[in-house]
């Protein structure tokens, strides 16, 4: 058996054995657009699944075969885990869903939407809710002082 062949074996077996991707131990709280969200991607691995099982050289479709039976193996437990959480009538504290704005010491305000961990996305506004900032927000009203990242905050804003 040349070197080469070997190699080759070794790469398929290794794309053939992707490591599952981490699944969170908290409650997988999701809002009606994170729950959209996660059957968006179960179905997109449903169909990466299917076209990775038609297509013809074992070679070439391993790798694609494995990373669509892992992310079918992730979606399908984050749907099954999901728990719907309806928006809340808005009131005076911060809730799971809501959005809050924080004024921090060098008067920078920013403003965040607390989500499910698979929709956070802070770059686009929105957190985890067992980030530490939501974490040190959540049940807070406005005009209370918060400690994210070191800094002291004030809420100034909740919707």
């Amino acid at each position: 058996m040349s070197v080469a062949f070997t190699r080759e074996e070794d790469l398929e077996a290794t794309a053939a054995d992707l490591a599952d991707r981490p699944i969170s131990p908290h409650p997988n709280l999701v809002t009606p657009q994170g729950l959209a969200q996660i059957e968006a991607e179960l179905a997109a691995a449903r169909a990466a699944y299917a076209a990775a099982q038609v297509k013809g050289s074992i070679d070439s479709d391993r790798t694609a075969m494995a990373r669509a039976t892992r992310d079918l193996r992730y979606w399908s437990a984050r749907r099954a885990s999901a728990q719907l959480v309806e928006p809340a009538e808005p009131d005076s504290r911060v809730r799971f869903g809501g959005t809050v704005g924080v004024e921090r010491e060098d008067g920078r305000v920013q403003t965040w939407r607390i989500v499910g961990e698979d929709e956070a996305d802070p770059a686009k506004g929105s957190v985890s809710h067992v980030s530490p900032l939501a974490r040190a927000v959540m049940g807070k009203q406005v005009g209370d002082e918060v400690r994210i990242a070191g800094q002291t905050a004030e809420i100034v804003a909740l919707s």
